[in-house]
């Protein structure tokens, strides 16, 4: 099979979908965002032409740039918009709800599509085990935010054909991308070396060596453009958390990736970090 790609899906309209659908559009894409929430995709159009506006205000696209790319996303809660010829999950990180949107996208693109999921943890092999054609599906691992971050992971299932690999390759670099492939393993590569990042720092926490704030502070006095409580809050306590279980999980749950119980005391109590106003720090909410 080999079909031009010229139109991008993206399932998931959060922060992450919504980062793929402004890269794939700055790339000349058409681009169709699917949430199953009919508010997502109101609220995502509206965060994705305030990153926009942002971009004119910096002198960095013009007005006329602006509304091109904004006229090329379209979002939609009906399944049809998840025909065409590259489908990327951007869901929640749960792997019956990636296999199922998947083998729908599947079923509705005739298995002419490239399916590939945005996970961070999970195995591209199990998600894909549920379709008729495995070997068109693979991990597209981006990285927030997926506009401006240039790193793309893609992984590799077992049964994912060579061509699909190919194109995917090819695909991602259309998007001004730096294409890693990578093995399908727990954490895959950056995930997995990224964990002692976090689990030391809440270590440490929990252990008051030091706060968030000297932690962080310490990080970026090294180098780092933010600390590890600072990229939690932006990633998400639920999403970095879970990443963090499946590599634990995944490795047969050695000491060094135990998840923290600060963090999962966080998510019980709603604080999420940004998304939900409070993490490690607390943000205004527009």
């Amino acid at each position: 099979m080999e079909t031009k790609i010229s139109t991008i899906a993206i399932a998931g309209a959060g922060t992450m979908g919504q980062g793929i659908a402004l890269a794939c559009a700055m790339a000349g894409y058409t681009t169709r965002l699917y949430d199953i929430q009919p508010a997502a995709c109101v609220r995502a159009l509206q965060q994705i032409n305030l990153l926009l506006d942002q971009l004119v205000a910096k002198n960095k696209l013009s007005a006329a740039g602006a509304t091109a790319l904004s006229n090329k996303i379209t979002a939609s809660s009906e399944r049809s918009q998840l025909q065409a010829n590259v489908v990327v999950e951007a869901i929640a990180e749960n792997l019956l709800l990636k296999q199922n949107l998947l083998k729908e996208a599947e079923q509705l693109n005739q298995q002419q599509a490239l399916l590939v999921s945005n996970t961070s943890s999970l195995s591209v092999t199990k998600i894909a085990s549920v379709l008729t054609n495995p070997g068109l599906c693979a991990g597209l691992h981006f990285f927030n935010p997926a506009h401006i971050l240039k790193l793309v992971e893609v992984v590799v299932g077992q049964q994912t054909a060579r061509e699909t690999i190919s194109r995917l390759s090819t695909f991602a670099q259309s998007l001004g991308k730096t294409v890693v492939v990578a093995k399908d393993s727990p954490g895959f590569i950056v995930n997995r070396v990224a964990r002692p990042f976090y689990t030391e720092a809440l270590y440490a926490l929990e252990h008051q060596a030091a706060s968030p704030e000297a932690i962080d502070a310490l990080l970026r006095s090294a180098g780092f453009k933010m600390g590890p409580f600072e990229l939690m809050d932006l990633i998400g306590m639920d999403v970095n958390y879970a990443v963090t279980e499946s590599v634990w999980q995944g490795l047969n749950k050695p000491a060094r990736f135990t998840p923290a119980n600060v963090q999962k005391e966080k998510i019980e109590k709603g604080e999420l970090g940004r998304k939900s106003g409070k993490g490690f720090y607390t943000y205004p909410q527009k």
